[in-house]
Order: C-alpha cells, then sequence, then structure tokens
C-alpha cells in the first residue's frame, strides 16, 4: 500500500481540482491511502465522502510567510509516512520539494509533478519538471516541456491525457425533456435555427470575438444560425463582455447571438449543439470542453493547436481549421451543416485510462526509498 500525498492550491472546482480528487478516488479504489493537502475548497468534502483525507495548509497563497509550512509539511511526510508527493501547481511545488529535500534520503518520498499548462519559461516554473516522474496531461505540453526544459530526462516524461466520465458524457447522451422544454422556452430565439456554442470563460483569449464575426458572415451569407456565447465574465473582466455586446449591436445581430453566462448545465447545452467550437487565440494545454462535446456526439470545429488541435487529429480531424481563421470557421461550418458529421463513439481521451496511468506512475514508483 502506497501512501501519495497531492499539494494544489485550493479545492474549488475546475480542471487541476477535479484531477485531483478523481485520482484520490482511483488511489482509495486501489487500495492506497490518499492525502491532499490545499487550502480548502467546494470539493474537500467530496474527498471526504471517498475515504480520502485532506489537510487545509494555504500552501498557495503568494507571499513570503507560506514559506513557514515547509516545516509543516515535512512533519506530514513523517507522521503520514509518506511514500510519494504530486504537486500539481507552482508554489505548492516549491513548498513541498524544500520540505523533502531537508530530509534523509532513506525517510524522503518520492517527488512527482504534473505540468497542466504551458507556463511562463522561467526559474520559477522549472520546479513542475523537476519530478522523478512528470505528468504531461497532453503531447502538446510534453513538446512544451522538451523544446524549453531539455535538462529533463525525455524517459521521466509521462503523457497521462485528461479524460472524460464515459458514462456521464455518453455519445448517446440526450438531455431530460424537463430541460429541453425549459431551455427552448427561455430561448424562443433558438427555435427553426441551427445553434452553435462556443463554450468557455468570457476572455479575450477564448476566441468569442471570432466567434461572433463568424455569426456574422454566416447571417449576411443567409445561412440560418444562432450563436450561443456560454461562459460567465470573471469580475475583472466586465469590459469586454461588454465590449463583446457591442460588437454584436455593431454587426447588426442582436438577434442571432446569446450570452447565456456561466452555466452548471453545459453538457446539456453542447448535446443541443449543432456544432461547438474550440477558437481559443492562445494554444490550450488540452482542451476540456472539444472532448466534452465530441464525447455527447455533438461534432466540433476547432484552430489546429495545442490540445484541441491534438484531440480533433485523433477523433474528427475534419473539424480541425487554421488558427484565427474566421474565414475557415465559415467554410467549415456550412459544410458542417450541408452533410451532418458523424462523431466517433470511441476514443481514447477517458477517465479509466487517466487514472489508470496515473496509478502506474505511482505503483512504479513504489514505497519511498527506506
Amino acid at each position: 500500500m502506497l501512501t501519495v500525498m497531492q499539494l494544489l492550491p485550493a479545492l474549488n472546482v475546475g480542471g487541476v481540482e477535479r484531477g485531483t480528487v478523481e485520482i484520490a478516488r482511483a488511489l482509495v479504489e486501489a487500495g492506497h491511502r490518499s492525502i491532499v493537502v490545499s487550502a480548502g475548497g467546494q470539493l474537500v468534502e467530496e474527498l471526504g465522502h471517498l475515504g480520502a483525507r485532506h489537510i487545509e495548509i494555504p500552501i498557495g497563497r503568494k507571499r513570503l510567510s507560506t514559506l513557514r509550512y515547509v516545516s509543516r509539511l515535512r512533519e506530514i511526510c513523517r507522521s503520514e509516512k509518506v511514500d510519494i508527493v504530486h504537486a500539481r501547481s507552482r508554489l505548492p511545488a516549491w513548498i513541498g520539494y524544500r520540505a523533502i529535500n531537508a530530509m534523509a534520503p532513506a525517510e524522503r518520498p518520492h517527488w512527482v509533478t504534473t505540468v497542466h499548462g504551458p507556463y511562463t519559461v522561467n526559474f520559477y516554473s522549472r520546479i513542475m519538471t523537476s519530478g522523478e516522474r512528470v505528468i504531461a496531461i497532453s503531447k502538446f505540453i510534453r513538446d512544451y516541456i522538451t523544446k524549453n526544459y531539455p535538462s529533463v530526462p525525455p524517459e521521466n516524461i509521462h503523457v497521462i491525457a485528461r479524460g472524460v466520465d464515459r458514462a456521464e458524457y455518453a455519445h448517446d447522451f440526450i438531455p431530460a425533456p424537463g430541460w429541453l422544454a425549459q431551455w427552448h422556452t427561455q430561448n424562443p430565439q433558438f427555435a427553426h435555427r441551427k445553434l452553435l456554442v462556443l463554450p468557455g470563460r468570457m476572455t479575450r483569449w477564448k476566441g468569442q470575438t471570432e466567434f461572433i464575426e463568424m455569426i456574422a458572415a454566416l447571417v449576411r451569407q443567409g445561412v440560418n444560425v444562432h450563436g450561443v456565447v456560454a461562459g460567465g465574465a470573471p469580475p475583472r473582466r466586465k469590459s469586454f463582455d461588454i465590449e463583446l455586446r457591442q460588437l454584436v449591436s455593431n454587426l447588426g445581430i442582436e438577434e442571432r447571438v446569446s450570452f447565456v453566462g456561466k452555466r452548471d448545465d453545459l453538457r446539456e447545452i453542447l448535446a443541443s449543439a449543432d456544432i461547438a467550437y474550440s477558437m481559443t487565440i492562445e494554444p490550450e494545454a488540452f482542451g476540456r470542453t472539444t472532448l466534452e462535446a465530441l464525447s455527447v456526439g455533438t461534432p466540433v470545429i476547432g484552430y489546429n493547436h495545442g490540445g484541441t488541435g491534438e484531440i480533433l487529429r485523433e477523433v474528427l480531424p475534419i473539424g480541425l481549421i487554421t488558427p484565427r481563421s474566421v474565414t475557415e470557421a465559415v467554410d467549415a461550418t456550412i459544410q458542417f451543416l450541408g452533410k451532418p458529421v458523424s462523431v466517433p463513439k470511441v476514443h481514447r481521451f477517458t477517465l479509466s485510462k487517466m487514472r489508470q496511468g496515473t496509478i502506474e506512475v505511482y505503483e512504479s514508483l513504489g514505497p519511498k526509498p527506506g
């Protein structure tokens, strides 16, 4: 039995946080002990239900005083007989690294890191490539590591793609009748139009501007579509929200674009769409919403870069378009609507594979050296 301690800033809803909980679940189900150290958050209760332990320490707080938690983590490693420390974020990684490297080799836990994104390349970010095993969440991230940190031995890097639960995101998923009725009642403007959805936070790099420009171009060509921007605007991004609504007004397509805000029913929205999009200006580390849409059988048109490009190349290559090309997005949309695209029912980007791959990394290290 292994004791694995994962480190991250907090346990609120997000990709890193959800992945941490899923790996905690996999550890417990495999007969191992799971400990998570963070500042707490919405997912702590779920961790407890799984049989994992949470220790509340604000190791992601960006202030000098956070260094005092180095000794606390070291004490936990000793008292809990931790075999593996797995860091998922930069500041928690520095705290964890300093904690275990002050321990005698015989009692020092193994060290694992996951690179969740293409961080700014500098000394601070280098810590995420310091693991005995370095997990990259996509081939795109593996290539980022090998290009920017060439001293990392290639054999230390393990690509373990993020994945979806195929029971939750089933290819034949159909929203409940009650949900559908409410959706159409609240949005009568969708009736008799092809629904095009761009999921993602209301932030400039997610590509909402290009999406709106694409909708305008389709409308000018007489294509009967309605665009849905699904994602909330963070408090500091309200100006961008206003800017997008002004763009819609300037283009004269107020009746063809809807902003539905942050949603807890994105799965249902994606399943109801005729086409989903990924138009991120910068390459994404993975591309979760692309995968979620494909998993429920909705075709995706997306820029050929980053994690989205990686997923589409394997699952639906016909959906790939040149980054920042609104013209190609328009052409691909017309093609998809003219001849409905069939999305493959099976792909390798599953939660079970992610869990299995991570447990295999842990078990390949085994108990701590002593």
